[in-house]
Parts: C-alpha cells; sequence; structure tokens
C-alpha cells in the first residue's frame, strides 16, 4: 500500500470512527450503567432481595403452587401493595423457597415447605435489566438496540485498532 493510499485510508476510518461513535454513545452510557448495576445486584439488597433460607429442599414435602400464591397474595394485601399479575414464579428448590415475582417488580419469598412467607420487596434488577437490552421499549427496538450496539462495537474496535496501528505503519514507511 502506498503512503498516500494508507494515509487517505486512515482519514476515512477516523471519520467512520467518529461518526460511529458519536452515534453510539448514549446507548453506550445507558449499558455500561445499567450493567455495572447488574453487575451488583445481587450484592445489593436494593437492587434484588437476597435469598432467604426455606426449611427443605425436598420437592416431596413441598405446598402446591396455588398455596404459595395464596400466600404471596395475602401478604402484598397485608402491605397495602396493588399487586398486578404475576409475571413468574422462581424456584429455588436448593434453597428450600419459591419466589414469586409480580409485574409491579414486587416479590415475594415463600418456604416451599411450609408456604409461609419469608420477605417481600421491590426487585429494581428487572426494571434495570429491560433497560439494558432494550426491552422495555419493545421487542423490535430490543432487536436493533442490541445489533446496533454489537455492530457498532465490532466497527469501533477495529476502526480503533486501525488507528491506532496505522500512524506506526506511516512512520515505518516515512522512515
Amino acid at each position: 500500500m502506498k503512503l498516500s493510499s494508507l494515509i487517505r485510508s486512515l482519514r476515512q476510518f477516523r471519520s467512520v470512527h467518529r461518526w460511529i461513535g458519536l452515534s453510539l454513545v448514549l446507548f453506550m452510557l445507558i449499558t455500561a450503567v445499567t450493567g455495572l448495576l447488574l453487575g451488583w445486584k445481587k450484592n445489593v439488597e436494593a437492587l434484588q432481595p437476597s435469598t432467604q433460607p426455606g426449611r427443605s429442599s425436598d420437592l416431596a414435602t413441598w405446598v402446591s403452587f396455588a398455596h404459595v400464591m395464596a400466600s404471596a397474595n395475602r401478604a402484598m394485601d397485608s402491605l397495602t401493595i396493588a399487586r398486578s399479575e404475576l409475571e413468574k414464579f422462581d424456584v429455588r428448590a436448593d434453597k428450600g423457597i419459591v419466589k414469586v415475582i409480580y409485574l409491579n417488580h414486587w416479590e415475594v419469598q415463600v418456604d416451599g415447605q411450609t408456604g409461609k412467607t419469608l420477605s417481600v420487596a421491590k426487585r429494581h434488577s428487572d426494571w434495570i435489566e429491560r433497560v439494558h437490552d432494550g426491552s422495555l421499549i419493545s421487542d423490535g427496538f430490543k432487536l436493533f438496540y442490541t445489533n446496533y450496539l454489537g455492530w457498532g462495537l465490532l466497527v469501533l474496535s477495529l476502526t480503533g485498532f486501525w488507528l491506532w496501528y496505522g500512524p506506526r505503519k506511516v512512520r515505518q514507511r516515512k522512515e
């Protein structure tokens, strides 16, 4: 490659790198901040309540899901928290509990054997995860967001490498 074409390619790569970087900066900041929060979710009670221990991990001795749900609903009603629809049951057999998670991001931990409520707390990690992956807006946006970030970071990595390595090649050619 001639020196003039090498210098021209560096200018083009610098321009591509700049514009892709500018178009990605907000997405990268959001993803970085939410990623840091998600990395800490098991260590910070405000992000995700710690898992309480249940009595038994023997599923044969556990109460029914209907009993677990009734217990969770009573716990939510007693705190006068407007409960929403059930999002999921998170069964932690090894811990002896079932986490009942509602769409409004509240979690009730219920002992699998006794059916007693162990904990009621707000889960912030769920909505943070939805912001992190773009699904807070829609599944279509999530697909766009993750592809744009992924491809953008790949292009930034490649152009960044060339912007680091290219000037060394120019100096080498001039000598």
